[in-house]
């Protein structure tokens, strides 16, 4: 009798379990990858991009018939009105645990609530500070329909993981929310956002292929956007940061018209402010290594290292020149001198930055550590 009310009792204390009852399966739910934010004619127009994982359990052998993603549009008077719009066409649960990147327009960069829509996603209980943040001038939705080469993983593109690029070449620094939140926050508040482009210059045996390309920043302040720096005129932000694992630098190597391509690396950059007279100059001191692979003329250590020293101290300048034009602290010089003079800082500062001119680097030293020939000698190693 004990034994039987025993097996009762289990029994309905079992029923009583909640269990995962309230759990949705993960095949009977959609997963976001990318979110694209427009903003034109007074409404917000998002771009949704769903990611299919059929093609990441098996990358070796992929199933051609998948579509590797697909990208739903919506509009609204607020971000998240054109998020429930779109909800009203989709079949299942979206989760947004899975998201990896941001990408807004020019127009949207340039809207009075650019940084309350970023907010939005840092307040969403599935996000993560790991997203990665971009801006384009290119349509959205091409970019975002846009696959890897190769056919690959969307979860291993480009603009999903960046730091897969990084090693093989830092052209521009990858920016996450976590960044972005620091950057706003830290004088000169304002921050550099990777600017991304469609790359025509693959090709496949049937059609051409479309990739991904970051090729400059777009630069985002607590009043505002503050405009581009592109192509050639950001090169310099490469040789100011300690996190370029490693670059390219191009030049002519004599008056015949040579030119020398060489690997720079273990880039190291010191920024001292210096004060006097209540007038604040910075000195900078960037370090570095090259590699060189191959060239057509013999040429001496010395002479690549001098080439290496004015055309890196060139596009220092160059980039500083074009962001100063559009009142951009680009080098962040105002943050370094509130970590060593905060009392000075206070003084100068206005809305978090101090005022920079073309004098304001006082002193820019380049030197290059070591220059190695990738073989024993700077000879030609094939006679012509």
């Amino acid at each position: 009798m004990k034994k039987n009310f025993f097996l009762l009792s289990s029994l309905a204390t079992s029923l009583l379990l909640s269990g995962c009852w309230d759990v949705t399966e993960p095949q009977r739910m959609y997963y976001v990858q990318g979110i694209g934010i427009d903003y034109k004619d007074g409404q917000y127009e998002i771009y949704m991009q769903l990611i299919n994982f059929t093609n990441d359990a098996k990358s070796e052998v992929p199933n051609p018939q998948a579509a590797p993603s697909e990208v739903g549009r919506s509009k609204g008077k607020t971000m998240e009105e054109a998020f429930f719009k779109l909800y009203r066409s989709i079949d299942q649960k979206v989760f947004w645990g899975h998201m990896t990147y941001l990408l807004f327009t020019e127009e949207a960069m340039k809207s009075d609530n650019a940084i309350s829509n970023i907010d939005s996603f840092l307040r969403h209980r599935e996000t993560r500070y790991q997203i990665w943040i971009y801006c384009t001038q290119d349509p959205i939705q091409d970019i975002l329909l846009t696959t890897p080469i190769l056919n690959k993983s969307l979860t291993a593109s480009k603009l999903s993981n960046p730091s897969n690029m990084e090693e093989q070449e830092t052209f521009v620094e990858p920016v996450n929310l976590r960044n972005l939140v620091i950057g706003l926050n830290e004088p000169s508040h304002e921050i550099g956002i990777p600017y991304v482009t469609i790359n025509k210059n693959w090709e496949t045996t049937e059609r051409p292929a479309h990739g991904t390309a970051l090729m400059g920043v777009g630069v985002l302040s607590k009043d505002g956007f503050k405009g581009f720096i592109k192509d050639e005129a950001v090169r310099g932000m490469q040789w100011m940061n300690n996190r370029t694992h490693r670059a390219e630098l191009t030049f002519k190597l004599d008056d015949n018209g040579d030119y020398l391509t060489t690997t720079m690396k273990k880039i190291s950059v010191k920024i001292k402010p210096l004060v006097k007279n209540d007038q604040v100059t910075f000195e900078v001191d960037v370090k570095l290594d090259a590699t060189i692979n191959g060239f057509k003329t013999n040429v001496s250590e010395e002479e690549i290292r001098k080439q290496i020293i004015k055309e890196v101290k060139k596009e220092i300048r160059t980039t500083y020149e074009e962001a100063l034009a559009k009142d951009i602290d680009i080098y962040r010089l105002s943050e370094h001198l509130y970590r060593k003079n905060v009392k000075m800082w206070k003084k100068l500062e206005g809305d978090g930055k101090i005022p920079l001119t073309r004098s304001s680097i006082s002193k820019l030293k380049i030197d290059v550590n070591q220059v190695n020939s990738g073989r024993k000698t700077f000879t030609s190693t094939i006679n012509e």
